[in-house]
C-alpha cells in the first residue's frame, strides 16, 4: 500500500460488521497495518485495517 501513498485509487473493503463496500480514496499515510486516507466516497477521512482490503484497482487521473 506505501506505493499509493498520495494516489487515489478503488478499494474493495469488508467493514467490521460484515459488510462489503467499494470506496474510492487517496491515500495519506500506511503505518501498522492501517491505511490513513480520504474517503472520496464519503467525503470524509477515514482508516482502513489492510488486512481488511480485499482488492485494489489505482483510479485514472481525469484532465
Amino acid at each position: 500500500m506505501q506505493k499509493y501513498i498520495g494516489r487515489r485509487i478503488e478499494i474493495i473493503y469488508l467493514s467490521s460488521d460484515g459488510r462489503f463496500t467499494k470506496r474510492t480514496i487517496r491515500v495519506i499515510d500506511v503505518r501498522g497495518g492501517i491505511v490513513r486516507a480520504y474517503c472520496i466516497t464519503s467525503g470524509a477521512p477515514r482508516t482502513f485495517r489492510i488486512a481488511n482490503i480485499l482488492a485494489v484497482r489505482p483510479v485514472a487521473r481525469t484532465a
